[in-house]
């Protein structure tokens, strides 16, 4: 699936539980989208999670 189909799902997703369920669900489920994308490159392999951890404690990154 390309990045489009996938973001138009996402945002389907969201709209339908703000008009289903109101701002705080949408809220709580689009945290919970945050955290599946991020576990998903984790396991991808595509996010280093000890080189994110140094930026945000201000460590040198090597780029």
């Amino acid at each position: 699936m390309s990045a489009s189909v996938v973001g138009a799902a996402a945002a389907t997703v969201l709209a339908l539980t703000w008009i289903a369920a109101g701002f705080w669900a949408f809220f709580f489920v689009g945290v919970a989208m945050l955290v599946g994308a991020a576990v998903g490159r984790v396991v991808d392999g595509r996010l280093d999670v000890r080189a994110l951890a140094d930026a945000f404690r201000g460590g040198r990154s090597s780029s």
